[in-house]
C-alpha cells in the first residue's frame, strides 16, 4: 500500500445543481417525480390478484359446498344493495 501526499487539491469551489428533466416544473418551479410501472411489474400484480381472488373463490365454493354460504343476513345484504342499485 502505498500513501502519497494530497498537496495537489485544488481549492474547493460551490457548485450548483441543475435538475435532469427542466421542461416540467410545477408552478412554484420545483422538478416533478415520476414513476414508470413496467410491463413486468403489472403482470406480476395482476397475477398476485388472481392467486388471492383464486383462493376467495375455492373459499366460497366450500362454503356453498356444505351449507355455510347462505344465510339470512348474506341474503338481507343482498336484498338491500339490489334495492340501492335499482331504487
Amino acid at each position: 500500500m502505498q500513501i502519497r501526499p494530497t498537496n495537489n487539491l485544488q481549492s474547493t469551489q460551490s457548485v450548483q445543481f441543475q435538475p435532469r428533466n427542466t421542461t416540467e416544473k410545477t408552478s412554484n418551479h420545483l422538478p416533478v417525480d415520476q414513476v414508470e410501472i413496467s410491463a413486468e411489474a403489472r403482470l406480476m400484480s395482476a397475477q398476485s390478484a388472481d392467486a388471492s381472488r383464486a383462493d376467495r373463490i375455492a373459499d366460497i365454493r366450500l362454503q356453498i359446498a356444505s351449507g355455510q354460504y347462505e344465510t339470512p343476513e348474506k341474503l338481507q345484504m343482498a336484498v338491500s344493495r339490489m334495492f340501492e342499485e335499482y331504487a
